[in-house]
């Protein structure tokens, strides 16, 4: 089974290019989506991230996302020690999952693909680019967030650069006709690529 990571910045437009590849019949796994079920679903992560933020981490059994958000705000050991906590059952969640595929391969989004290590387990990765400005405008409107939480995730984020320099394919996605034109592309090099 060949796996393709497909990552980029905060509000580069992943998921958008995910339900792309969705279309094509690819099955996509998304990373944030799982583990945010996770944190909810876990007894361990749960008691974990309770011991490491206090009582607050979690509102009647449900986690208390805009009390994490301000905890792990501009501090990386917070956020390390919670990565540490997530991402490892997340991996073996991911691998579970896998199992169940029946296709020539899967998408697994991960926004932190190269900083968690997730790069790895990828046969191909796929990098998903968008000018900076446009980034913060797409966050503003679906977050309802600030530009200095929007700046503190970036920071916390690898370059388009370094990513780029890792990655076998990038989709600039500014134009959507563009961007489905790009995973077109992609997606028929990744198939012809497979060995039967």
């Amino acid at each position: 089974m060949i796996v393709v990571g497909l990552t980029g910045g905060i509000g580069s437009g992943k998921t958008t290019v995910a339900k792309l590849f969705e279309d094509f019949g690819v099955p996509v796994y998304i990373a944030d989506i799982e583990a945010k079920k996770l944190m909810n679903q876990s007894k361990v992560i749960k008691r974990k991230l309770i011991q490491l933020f206090g009582e607050e981490a979690y509102k009647g059994g449900v986690l208390n996302r805009p009390f994490l958000a301000d905890a792990i705000f501009n501090n990386e050991v917070f956020l390390e020690k919670m990565n540490s906590i997530i991402h490892p059952r997340v991996a073996r969640h991911f691998e579970k999952w896998i199992a169940k595929q029946n296709v020539p391969y899967v998408i697994k989004e991960v926004a932190i693909l190269f900083e968690n290590g997730g790069y790895k387990v990828c046969d191909y990765v796929i990098t998903v680019t968008a000018p900076k400005e446009t980034r913060i405008k797409r966050l503003l409107k679906r977050d309802h967030t600030s530009v200095a939480r929007i700046e503190a995730i970036m920071r916390n984020q690898w370059t388009d650069e370094a990513r780029i320099e890792r990655s076998d394919f990038v989709i600039e996605n500014i134009n959507l006709e563009k961007t489905k034109e790009k995973v077109a592309q992609i997606h028929k090099e990744i198939i012809t690529n497979i060995k039967f």
